[in-house]
């Protein structure tokens, strides 16, 4: 009889085992001290906080045309790292002009005085609660950087998101806020459909369904909303003047240049901020010395 218990015993301990080494677990802390910037992955059952040992080096002089939208993310950041009330911000808007690099020049910019980044993967936003706990007594500022953010319905991390931002019962530390880009205001799929949800008054009011109003209601917990749009071709030149500057292109040729940025800029459909940083990459390795 002894022996058959301790013979159950000895499978239960091993398939205890076994189950613990696929559920999954929550995030260790690394090594702080390590980076000022860190990717978190989930590994199978375990989830790493990896550190980034070489982070973007753009500044934000190297961004132009969005200079109100800089002043507002750079003034919220500032109350963030010196401990007062700040919001989590939502960047939207055309792509390519500038708010991932945005976020990443407020790194640089605030760095020193404590701030760090921990960028996050939409399909790892499942656990974000668990990381806030990991951070909420470290006496680091701490900014959670998801990039370009949307959902389809139904996603786990949608509804994780929605309860850290404003939704849960637990206090979100206030060492931390949440930064996402997207090119969705409302980082859902909208729906012709879902327009005859709404609903008419006899005064002429408007009131959307019930449909609409759970997709904004994720975007409308983010308390700074900050738009961007496309450029117009002035501005587009100004950039490419930038960053061939940048890579050390005479003055002469920079002018030169501008016709060709333009054919570059039509090829390619869109005169953004990333368009102007890839052309003027192709023009000075083109005509640098050999």
């Amino acid at each position: 009889m002894n022996e058959a218990v301790e013979h159950l015993i000895t499978r239960v301990e091993k398939l205890l085992s076994r189950l613990e080494a696929v559920l999954p677990h929550a995030p260790k802390a690394p090594d702080w001290s390590a980076a000022v910037a860190f990717r978190y992955r989930r590994r199978g059952a375990n989830a790493v906080l990896e550190p980034v040992r070489r982070t973007s080096p753009i500044r934000l002089a190297d961004l132009l045309e969005i200079d109100t939208q800089m002043e507002r993310l750079t003034r919220n950041t500032e109350q963030f790292v010196s401990g007062r009330p700040a919001n989590n911000v939502l960047l939207t808007g055309a792509r390519g002009t500038g708010k991932s690099s945005l976020i990443k020049a407020c790194l640089n910019e605030f760095s020193a005085r404590g701030l760090r980044l921990i960028e996050v993967d939409k399909a790892d936003l499942i656990d974000l609660p668990d990381l806030v706990e990991l951070v909420a007594h470290r006496p680091e500022r701490f900014v959670v950087f998801c990039d370009d953010l949307s959902f389809d319905e139904g996603e786990p991390g949608y509804k994780a998101l929605k309860s850290v931002l404003d939704g849960s019962v637990a206090h979100t530390s206030d060492n931390l806020l949440i930064y996402a880009t997207s090119n969705r205001r409302h980082l859902l799929p909208e729906y012709m459909k879902e327009n005859l949800t709404y609903t008419h008054t006899d005064d002429g009011e408007v009131h959307p369904g019930e449909v609409v109003e759970e997709k904004i209601s994720l975007s409308e917990r983010f308390g700074l909303w900050l738009s961007f749009y496309p450029f117009s071709q002035d501005e587009y030149l100004a950039i490419v003047a930038q960053w061939l500057r940048s890579f050390g292109v005479a003055e002469s040729q920079i002018a030169a240049a501008q016709k060709e940025s333009l054919v570059w800029s039509l090829e390619r459909g869109s005169r953004s901020g990333r368009v102007a940083w890839q052309f003027a990459r192709d023009y000075a390795g083109r005509t640098a010395a050999p």
